[in-house]
């Protein structure tokens, strides 16, 4: 206030203005808006407690961590339910935490959709072997197995958009052929530079209408355990998914394989092979188009796997 508004207003009272209702109501709302701001912010910290006055008081509490857990490519659906069992107990014992996630509940999310259908043209419900998306999921305590299953569809739907099957449509194989391939090339390769050739054989193998003999094919339909020999028996059973004595694909894809044997099974190698045996360092193979090749490799390499 100027000199001249000093003289003007000395020995006078100070007449101060009410406030019009339109100022009264902004200031309520802002008052509001900051008690809520408030009160958000508190939340976010972690919980109010009350002391012993009723006064409420910020308790920080960091927040949760997520939980994770990881699914190697070349799982099954069992072996992935047998994975959330073991997350289970770790989170239970290391963090103090107690997952809705459950094995039973994530085989019966799992066990019949119609997507496979979709993929092989049919219609069929089937179960969701090969869909599954195989890598590293988050997870809270409150996640139930259903949408974990939902997050892997929707990572392998993402995934797949990737493929390019022009070439495995001009050989009349469908999409859930695709994957059927790539389960087993999954399945049977070790050495990355392998999978195409792995592929190429299957391919070959169709196209002459010869047994695929894939005993990753078998071990998955009859639930024999890596480890232990397939018996005679066995390799003679009518069970659809042996290939050993029936022609063409395994009913559905024998693991969920991951994009590098999926694009194998799209593009297999430019080759002629019709045979592969393991070699004796248990890792690479020897291919060949000629079955007396073959037989001479397996009586002087004599290694379990072909």
């Amino acid at each position: 206030m100027g000199e001249r508004e000093r003289r003007l207003t000395a020995g006078r009272p100070v007449v101060r203005r009410r406030p019009s209702r339109r100022r009264v109501a902004l200031r309520r709302i802002t008052a509001l808006a900051a008690l809520a701001g408030g009160v958000a912010l508190l939340v976010w910290l972690g919980t109010i407690a009350f002391d012993g006055d009723d006064e409420p008081k910020a308790v920080a509490v960091a927040p949760a961590k997520p939980l994770r857990i990881i699914f190697p490519e070349g799982f099954t659906r069992a072996q992935m339910a047998g994975r959330i069992t073991a997350v289970d107990e770790i989170a239970k014992q290391k963090r103090h935490v107690t997952p809705r996630l459950s094995a039973r509940e994530y085989l019966d999310a799992s066990a019949s959709s119609r997507l496979p259908g979709k993929f092989a043209g049919d219609g069929k419900r089937r179960p969701l072997e090969g869909f599954l998306f195989p890598a590293t999921y988050e997870f809270t305590a409150t996640t139930r197995s259903k949408l974990l299953v939902a997050d892997q569809l929707t990572a392998f739907r993402r995934k797949w958009k990737e493929v390019d099957l022009r070439y495995a449509r001009s050989k009349n194989l469908t999409q859930y052929d695709v994957l059927i391939i790539a389960s087993m090339v999954e399945e049977e390769v070790i050495a990355a530079s392998e999978r195409p050739l792995v592929a190429a054989v299957i391919y070959n193998r169709l196209h002459n209408r010869m047994p695929l003999q894939i005993d990753a094919t078998t071990r998955y339909g009859l639930h024999i355990p890596y480890g232990r020999p397939i018996t005679q028996e066995e390799l003679d059973s009518s069970n659809p998914y042996n290939t050993r004595n029936r022609a063409g694909l395994p009913p559905t894809p024998i693991t969920n394989p991951g994009m590098a044997s999926i694009q194998a099974a799209a593009h297999p190698a430019n080759v002629d092979y019709l045979f592969f045996v393991r070699k004796p360092d248990k890792i690479h193979h020897f291919f060949t188009t000629s079955l007396d090749e073959f037989n001479a490799y397996v009586r002087e390499h004599p290694v379990v796997g072909a």
